[in-house]
């Protein structure tokens, strides 16, 4: 639908069934999948969260997709990659925290706490002695699942709305947001020009060309890279080769590797056909 704002005319997509249809269903569902396994892995991953999880199985269907050029225009795959994989980090963060007593998120950090207190030791142990309290959390995220559904499923036109909202007013919103959350988190004035610093460098980024979704998570990872690495050369003394002897550090890297091969392999394919054109 086309209105009339500021003497501009601009294009609103409104909101129509709510449900997918068949078709989209059969075309997200590979998506779909494939992001329960990326969010349930990174969610087992202690500190890695939602939006790492989100960002990668992003970066992964958009990588996979043979209409890449879609994603950021509302592509079906992207969507269904993001809150898939966002939604299945639940799941996965329980796993660490109740089978080692390793929280995987901020919540089950808090879950874990829950527990201490009543005088219960997440571990082994834990499905041995105390599997009244297990089988409750898992019909708890059964539970919390369905009302997720009925809920979303209610709010989606209501939601929608803020997509309709005009730039001219969403956009200085957001820019006090980030801004004020930007001091809340330090308390500190300098916080703000970084803030306003990494604005700008994200804008001409932008317009270079430059893909957002790397730089995200750079930035969420950069921490807790810097975090495990000092604690790994701490624990080996100094040896690097930790990192290489290990298994779940050398699969890792190796993922990593294969994922940063199968990019160029892609790039360089797509070089070779417009040329052959």
């Amino acid at each position: 639908e086309t209105v009339v704002r500021n003497g501009k005319k601009e294009e609103i997509m409104r909101v129509g069934r709510i449900i997918p249809s068949k078709a989209t269903l059969k075309k997200i569902t590979p998506t779909m999948i494939r992001s329960s396994f990326i969010g349930t892995f990174v969610g087992a991953l202690p500190g890695a969260g939602a939006n790492v999880a989100a960002f990668v199985s992003y970066n992964t269907a958009k990588n996979l997709s043979k209409t890449p050029e879609r994603f950021g225009q509302g592509a079906e795959e992207g969507i269904a990659a993001a809150e898939t994989a966002n939604n299945a980090v639940t799941g996965g963060a329980l796993i660490p925290m109740l089978t080692l007593g390793i929280p995987g998120d901020a919540v089950t950090a808090v879950l874990l706490s829950a527990l201490t207190i009543q005088g219960l030791q997440p571990g082994p142990l834990l499905f041995k002695d105390s599997m009244n309290v297990v089988y409750p959390i898992f019909a708890v995220m059964l539970i919390a699942n369905i009302m997720l559904t009925i809920q979303g499923l209610s709010l989606a036109k209501l939601v929608a709305k803020i997509a309709t909202v005009s730039k001219i007013y969403l956009l200085p919103m957001i820019a006090i947001f980030a801004i004020v959350g930007s001091f809340a988190a330090s308390g500190n004035v300098f916080e703000i020009w970084v803030a306003l610093g990494f604005g700008v460098v994200g804008y001409v980024l932008e317009k270079l060309g430059f893909e957002v979704t790397p730089i995200v998570l750079a930035v969420i990872l950069g921490p807790i890279f810097e975090k495990s690495m000092r604690q790994s050369l701490i624990m080996s003394q100094g040896d690097w080769s930790i990192f290489f002897t290990r298994p779940i550090s050398a699969v890792l890297i190796v993922l990593g590797l294969a994922s940063i091969i199968w990019g160029l392999v892609r790039q360089f394919r797509g070089v070779k056909k417009v040329e052959n054109i």
